[in-house]
């Protein structure tokens, strides 16, 4: 085992051909505005409802946007940006 001759080191070089170009494609980030667009649209069909006096109560608190759609448009939105994050861009 002594008498074998150590190789010397060399660096070697790492060349990146992938520079300029993003993770996702053009459709991806379309895809991902397209969903952040819905979750605020979302939030705001949910906001509201209020009343001006704090000592009476308003009906307009549980309509039917604010109870089921808005968060069935919010889920929408978040599965929409899921989708764009796994789906795979075009070469």
């Amino acid at each position: 085992m002594a008498d074998a001759k150590k190789q010397p080191v060399t660096a070697t070089k790492v060349t990146n051909n992938n520079q300029g170009q993003f993770v996702f494609g053009r459709e991806n980030y379309i895809l991902l505005i397209v969903s952040f667009a819905i979750i605020v649209l979302g939030y705001i069909m949910m906001a509201g409802g209020g009343s001006e006096d704090p000592n009476v109560f308003s009906e307009e608190l549980f309509s039917t946007t604010r109870i089921t759609v808005a968060p069935l448009v919010i889920i929408a939105g978040f599965a929409l940006g899921v989708f764009a994050i796994l789906k795979k861009p075009k070469a």
